[in-house]
């Protein structure tokens, strides 16, 4: 096999689209939009663009995420009550193990990584 480089352009892969899961919402009735351009043969890294509409919902990361905003804002919430604010063109890595709230103010878009750890 030989390895090639992989150019990420957004609307080159099909989109899926779904509502955040009702159990974990807590404000607004959001949609998600994945666009999963990468994921190695284990299915444990992958990489391509997310969006949101506004909202919030819990969140338990098993995986290590990064996330580079090309959109809105973001606030995430641990469970102790510490917060985050996040605005377009910022980068923040999720650790594995992260236990809170997600919250989209506006729509948001992101790049992400993702390892499952």
């Amino acid at each position: 096999m030989i390895a090639r480089i992989l150019r990420m352009t957004p609307g080159a892969v099909a989109a899926e689209t779904a509502p955040v899961d009702p159990a974990k919402l807590l404000e607004g009735s959001p949609s998600q939009t994945t666009e999963n351009h990468y994921e190695d043969a284990d299915g444990r890294f992958f990489c391509g663009f997310w969006s949101s509409e506004p909202g919030e919902w819990r969140v338990d990361y098993s995986e290590h995420e990064f996330c580079h905003l090309l959109e809105g804002e973001v606030v995430l919430t641990a469970e102790d009550g510490s917060a985050e604010h996040f605005r377009r063109g910022e980068a923040f890595v999720i650790p594995a193990g992260f236990k809170g709230r997600w919250r989209s103010i506006g729509r948001v878009r992101k790049l992400y990584a993702i390892y499952q750890a």
